[in-house]
């Protein structure tokens, strides 16, 4: 059974996506008229019902394109046919309604199964440039400086102006040790910098819970980073970390949540749960109720699904959670998308949590995978999500309640999180 997904494209799916519109041979007789195509059609009959469109123009077009078209190793039928099919995907004008060729469509299962080969970030289209939505934990392009919200103006000196996802993606994507260089802008700059980013094979951990100590006082608290001890004033919070919501991430968080929630709940000396979903470019509709449900009582109302219609579904909080009664402050950032952001507006609007950091990425729509015979997958747009109180995050996002923008002059430096420790406390 298909399950409903909230979807960002994953760097290196691959989307191939070829713009094959206009050739310019009008009136031209290159003396090819005669040429044969070497391949047979299965089937060119419409849908049954489909009776007011004329596919005559489409197969016009492809037998033109056959007989006289100069370069006749470039006529390759399925490039042709994923091409068509991703162009009439693509007039909907929805980024996230999406047809992907059966490898690229392999390639995308294995990111959500937390393993695929690339740069490890996710990508997005705004304001009709290729934008980061999100580096991934420990991937090559954390390490190297890429940030949520970057711009990405060329790959290997190739202009991105005009590209869908699927073509940054086709163009960035490849095998483990081979570089590719992004030319980035990144946020509130007009410097252009150039990136050597090396490729690797990029295994994703969803979910991390450990308990942190931080030293406060009545106006701040600093972080006890690892390796660091703590002499004064010092506090214990729980720390608890999501990456993305994957195939495992519903399982991770079952291994280890019971013993974490047991510690947090017989330790007077926890103040709380800081969650940190920043650069979270979300997952699985599904996986961000379960999680929502630990913090909330049976009952409440999770996300609000709206149709075309604009009939609305509530999903409902169907489980006990461990941990319904400590105190917890979510972190967000641009990088915050889809399914963490109906986490933070889940928690926010139930009054279980307040939100510190930056305003989210803004996806307040749901997709669908379907997989099609041919082992390609087909994402459709199928509805649009809205927080308990019925807002709308499309193209906006969630704004936090605590503003805190990181420190790009001390970038060892966890502003954002102390903020939050301290909100604990408060």
């Amino acid at each position: 059974m298909t399950r409903v997904k909230l979807l960002q494209i994953i760097l290196l799916i691959g989307i191939t996506f070829l713009a094959g519109y206009y050739f310019g041979v009008n009136k031209v007789n290159l003396g090819w008229k005669n040429y044969q195509p070497l391949l047979s059609v299965v089937s060119k009959e419409p849908p049954a019902g489909l009776t007011d469109v004329n596919f005559t123009p489409f197969w016009s077009v492809w037998q033109k394109l056959y007989a006289s078209y100069y370069d006749k190793t470039k006529l390759d039928p399925q490039k042709m046919l994923n091409g068509a099919i991703a162009g009439m995907v693509q007039s909907l004008g929805d980024p996230f309604t999406v047809y992907l060729p059966p490898a690229n469509n392999s390639d995308f299962k294995q990111g959500l199964a937390g393993q695929f080969s690339g740069i490890g970030a996710e990508l997005g289209v705004k304001d009709k440039n290729i934008i980061v939505i999100s580096p991934l934990d420990g991937s090559p392009a954390k390490k190297v400086g890429i940030k949520a919200g970057d711009i990405i103006a060329a790959v290997d000196g190739v202009s991105t102006a005009g590209w869908s996802i699927g073509q940054a993606v086709e163009k960035i994507r490849g095998p483990k040790g081979s570089i590719v260089t992004l030319s980035i802008f990144h946020k509130d700059s007009t410097k252009k910098d150039d990136i050597k980013i090396t490729r690797d094979i990029i295994t994703v951990k969803s979910v991390e819970m450990k308990i942190q100590k931080a030293q406060c006082n009545d106006k701040e608290c600093k972080e006890v980073t690892e390796g660091k001890t703590c002499s004064s004033n010092c506090i214990d919070y729980a720390y608890i970390r999501l990456s993305q919501f994957g195939d495992n991430t519903n399982q991770e968080w079952t291994n280890l949540i019971s013993d974490f929630s047991n510690k947090i709940k017989s330790d007077d000396k926890i103040k709380g749960i800081v969650l940190d979903l920043r650069n979270n470019p979300g997952g699985y509709l599904s996986d961000a109720a379960f999680i929502s449900s630990e913090f909330l009582d049976k009952g409440k109302i999770v996300v609000w699904e709206e149709q075309a219609n604009l009939d609305r579904k509530a999903m409902y909080v169907e489980r006990d959670g461990k941990l319904t009664n400590t105190e917890i402050i979510v972190l967000i950032n641009k990088g915050s998308a889809s399914a963490s952001e109906i986490v933070a507006g889940a928690l926010r609007d139930n009054g279980r949590a307040v939100l510190v950091g930056e305003t989210t990425f803004g996806k307040g729509t749901i997709q669908t995978a379907e997989d099609l015979g041919s082992g390609a997958g087909l994402h459709i747009t199928i509805a649009k999500w809205l927080t308990p109180d019925g807002t709308w995050v499309n193209e906006k996002g969630l704004s936090p309640d605590v503003v805190a923008a990181l420190d790009e002059k001390n970038p060892d430096i966890d502003n954002q999180l102390e903020k939050a420790i301290f909100e604990l406390i408060k």
